[in-house]
């Protein structure tokens, strides 16, 4: 197991577990950030990783948000300009990591918190769990990304109330307006987690990244050009082992032995 000073990496099988390990609530902090992105960077490169999870130490929280403690420095100019910029390189590298993502939301979740959250693929989220972007109530608004993943999981108007008055809902309020894939009981996040972890890694995992690149650059263009980015990374996949594989084993009624190649 890798440890740095706020994450620990843990690898089971194909999967690689990220933990969030600044108690008592995992809070942000840029130690963190710097962390995640060398972490997610690493992992991009590691053939023996087909699925990557991300939870918090302990029940309480998933993430709680940025420290608050730092924000006073981030007055000074370009220091929030800064910020900024280093928590979008270092969750765009766990949006881009090129294999699916799952967020094991054990807790609390807020602000950076969700942000984190949502630059998953997947979420999973403890029935005990709130989740929110509560930084309107500081007079700020969410910096991390949250202004723009969240309107795309779970559309414009309830993004903007979310943003707006700052108040957290429910896993199952989550669940209902998409911005998390299944509620669990509590304490059970991370077990669903790997269970459906284990899972995706045993598909070919050539088709599994470009399902993540057709659908994350479809959503940022137009659907003629989306249709394009599809047909032409279908094209491809028809190009790997693992297609060959899957059309043999099914011809065959065995199960398929995939190469992720």
């Amino acid at each position: 197991m890798a440890t740095w000073r706020m994450i620990t990496l843990e690898h089971d099988g194909p999967l690689a577990i990220v933990t969030l390990t600044n108690p008592p609530l995992n809070v942000l902090h840029p130690q963190m950030v710097e962390e995640l992105e060398a972490c997610f960077t690493a992992l991009a490169t590691e053939p023996q990783v087909r699925v990557a999870i991300i939870t918090g130490q302990g029940e309480r929280a998933f993430c709680a948000g940025f420290d608050i403690k730092e924000f006073p420095r981030l007055m000074a100019p370009g220091g929030a300009e800064a910020l900024a910029a280093k928590l979008h390189a270092s969750l765009l590298k766990i949006d881009h990591l090129g294999k699916p993502t799952i967020a094991a939301v054990n807790g609390l979740a807020l602000g950076g918190g969700l942000e984190v959250a949502m630059a998953c693929d997947i979420r999973i989220v403890a029935a005990n769990a709130q989740l929110g972007q509560p930084e309107i109530k500081l007079g700020l608004f969410p910096g991390a990304g949250g202004t723009q993943r969240l309107p795309r999981l779970v559309g414009e108007g309830r993004a903007k109330e979310l943003m707006y008055l700052g108040d957290p809902i429910s896993a199952e309020e989550a669940y209902r307006i998409g911005l998390a894939n299944r509620v669990v009981p509590a304490g059970q996040a991370l077990a669903e987690a790997k269970a459906m972890g284990h899972k995706i890694a045993a598909m070919a995992g050539v088709a599994l990244r470009y399902i993540q690149e057709a659908v994350d650059r479809g959503l940022n263009t137009t659907l003629e050009e989306g249709l394009k980015i599809e047909a032409d990374l279908f094209a491809k996949v028809f190009q790997t082992e693992d297609v060959r594989e899957g059309v043999d084993a099914f011809i065959n009624k065995r199960q398929p032995q995939f190469k992720h190649r």
